[in-house]
């Protein structure tokens, strides 16, 4: 990096703190608490990743995902899976109409494109139809017979389950789970917490929200992500940190890719951007590990049985490296 585009970046990050500032403030108008959730969903769009987020029923999640949709003005859509749902109900299809006396095939475009999109219970839906996001997710575009539709940037899944619901589920594959950059664990608010959504949603006036980013800033905030400044012996330390999940025979059947190294750096630059520091810290590897590890590593049948979970798991493993 040049001299005179570090000087640049570093008014940049100046103005940064700000603008976060602003972006959770109004956010916080309509989604009580959850702040960690919402951070972790803007780490997913400031890295340009995709987002699993389970929870149980009635927590909020589509209202959360709508609301950031809102604020940073970027299109949204919502897919309701279902056993019954086909793949040409996400990705849209080819209908026949008559213009001026003969017939034509127009494309009709599914909910698939969109900026933001929700795919909702998405392991109620069969595998060939959950199949019908990945070259969305990958590839950012969508084929129907031989045409090829490339998708408005930015574009992002945001994917929800819920782990109570298990009868009529087909629960994600290990190759698809892995195109998630995070998964993020959304947990029952505090009473003060529920006390204040009652207050909020049983009045007349739904709280409103107004448009901090754009498109534009979107995709300039992405770019300066992959900006931020990283030292050599913290990313050598997130790369020992996926590394050890692949020698952790004790609880881990099977470790993460390659794929995590990369999501793990760039979330850390990422959270690193929102915290309005020009540098990432241990602090941001340590953070990220979690959301980024807990579901792409397959715990062993003695753990599972013994009712460990993956993130106590990458806590042991944090612990060791450290």
């Amino acid at each position: 990096m040049t001299e005179a585009s570090n000087t640049e970046l570093k008014e940049t990050y100046k103005s940064l703190p700000d603008t976060f500032s602003k972006l959770f403030t109004e956010i916080s108008k309509v989604v009580v608490g959850q702040h960690e959730t919402v951070e972790q969903i803007i780490v997913a769009i400031l890295s340009n990743g995709h987002t699993l987020i389970e929870s149980n029923p009635g927590l909020g999640k589509t209202l959360m995902i709508s609301t950031i949709a809102k604020v940073v003005d970027l299109s949204f859509s919502r897919i309701q899976c279902t056993p019954d749902l086909m793949p040409a109900d996400i990705t849209g299809t080819h209908i026949i109409e008559e213009i001026d006396g003969h017939k034509e095939f127009r494309f009709e475009a599914g909910p698939v494109f969109a900026n933001i999109v929700l795919a909702d219970e998405i392991n109620r839906a069969s595998p060939k139809t959950q199949s019908a996001l990945l070259e969305a997710m990958q590839e950012k575009q969508v084929t129907i017979g031989n045409d090829t539709f490339i998708l408005d940037k930015p574009f992002f899944v945001l994917a929800t389950q819920n782990p109570i619901e298990m009868e009529g589920t087909f629960p994600l594959p290990e190759a698809q789970l892995d195109r998630f950059l995070l998964k993020i664990l959304v947990d029952y608010p505090a009473i003060e917490e529920e006390k204040e959504i009652v207050r909020r949603y049983t009045m007349v006036d739904i709280p409103q929200v107004k448009t901090v980013l754009n498109k534009k800033d979107i995709i300039n905030l992405q770019r300066l992500t992959r900006e931020v400044p990283i030292a050599d012996d913290i990313k050598e330390y997130a790369i020992k940190l996926v590394v050890a999940t692949r020698n952790w025979s004790e609880h881990i059947e099977y470790g993460a890719s390659p794929r995590a190294s990369i999501g793990l750096i760039l979330a850390a630059k990422a959270r690193a951007l929102i915290m309005g520091r020009n540098y990432v810290s241990k602090e941001d590897i340590d953070a990220m590990a979690y959301p980024i590890l807990r579901h792409r590593i397959v715990l062993t049948f003695e753990s599972e049985r013994r009712s460990i979970t993956p993130d106590q798991v990458i806590s042991e493993i944090i612990k060791h490296s450290n």
